[in-house]
């Protein structure tokens, strides 16, 4: 480390930043504008950023952006899901019960087998059902790019991963207006309707908003059942990753002989290692809420990014069976989880 900090490197390092400069400028514009409007129309920030990425796409291949919108595209969005760690602790988890916890581990399991089966069964490709499912079952869009950056390589995974942010941030807004009312309807309890809410609603962002439009109580069971769905990106980016192996394996033969590569990626044993710390209460709160806030952030601008390296064409031309993939997600998702409301 320090022959490469030495200051014959400097130039080279300089060099290097230079480059990517005008591309990670952008995406932070872009992600500004996209938070600003966010904030004041109420609506999705992921897909604004994604909007607003996608009008810019042309800077992608023209002039000097492109390495800068790539590396925000992979490695800052992989930073932005390692932060997400600081948005919980052991204690958090510990305060709901086994019973939340329980419904929480069978919905999420179930949810992303349940969309893989269908994927297939549509003629789609298994990652695709565990991408959709991840996003729907774990926490919306940030579950999508953080599941994508753990797949293989592929020509459609771009291309798959924005219809998904698309797609679950729709689904999770009609679900933060719709399923309020669902629960008026049922005749739930506050807290068992901010389970079903916390439950069953994609973006943390929507979880609040419903949970708390009903009561404080149903907002903070809400809260803090999401943030158990939200702990479940874990387990699931490694299963991401041992399949991305099997897959990769599988398509280039025998693996050659060295080092292993490591069954998680970095990003998620950094996530792993953040819920620790932060739940050992060593992190001053303004450290911890500069870091979630710093998460956010960064996925925001990836998502900029991710827009600006692709076509509108490319997300139109989908068809109706990822739609009905999402959407039969989502249902099943909401059914099963009330029904374990019901036997708990």
């Amino acid at each position: 480390m320090s022959t490469f900090l030495a200051p014959a490197h400097w130039p080279r390092l300089r060099a290097h930043a230079a480059e990517l400069a005008p591309g990670i400028t952008l995406s932070a514009v872009v992600a500004v504008a996209a938070m600003a409007l966010g904030a004041h129309y109420g609506a999705p920030v992921m897909l604004f950023a994604l909007l607003l990425g996608m009008a810019l796409n042309f800077l992608s291949a023209e002039g000097k952006a492109g390495p800068g919108i790539q590396f925000t595209a992979r490695t800052l969005l992989r930073l932005g899901v390692a932060l997400l760690g600081l948005r919980i602790t052991v204690a958090q988890v510990a305060a709901l019960g086994w019973s939340p916890v329980l419904m929480v581990l069978v919905s999420v399991a179930a949810t992303i087998a349940v969309g893989m089966v269908l994927a297939r069964l549509m003629g789609f490709r298994l990652f695709f059902g565990l991408l959709t499912g991840g996003a729907v079952a774990i926490c919306g869009a940030s579950a999508a790019l953080a599941l994508s950056a753990a797949m293989p390589a592929h020509p459609l995974k771009e291309r798959a991963t924005l219809f998904t942010v698309i797609g679950v941030s729709t689904l999770s807004t009609l679900a933060m207006v719709l399923y309020p009312m669902l629960t008026h309807a049922l005749d739930m309890p506050p807290v068992m309707a901010g389970f079903f809410i916390g439950g069953t609603i994609h973006d943390v962002a929507q979880v609040v908003g419903a949970g708390y439009s009903l009561s404080h109580e149903a907002g903070d069971a809400a809260t803090l059942v999401k943030l158990m769905r939200v702990a479940m990106l874990l387990p699931v980016i490694a299963l991401a990753a041992v399949l991305a192996r099997r897959y990769e394996r599988a398509q280039g033969g025998d693996v050659p002989a060295g080092p292993r590569p490591p069954l998680l990626p970095w990003f998620a044993v950094a996530f792993a290692v953040l819920v620790l710390v932060n739940s050992s209460g060593w992190l001053p709160a303004a450290l911890v809420q500069a870091g979630q806030g710093t998460s956010q952030f960064l996925l925001v601008a990836s998502m900029a990014a991710i827009g600006m390296k692709t076509q509108l064409r490319e997300i139109v031309t989908v068809g109706w069976k990822p739609v009905a993939l999402m959407v039969l997600e989502t249902a099943f998702l909401a059914a099963l989880f009330w029904g374990l409301l019901q036997l708990s």
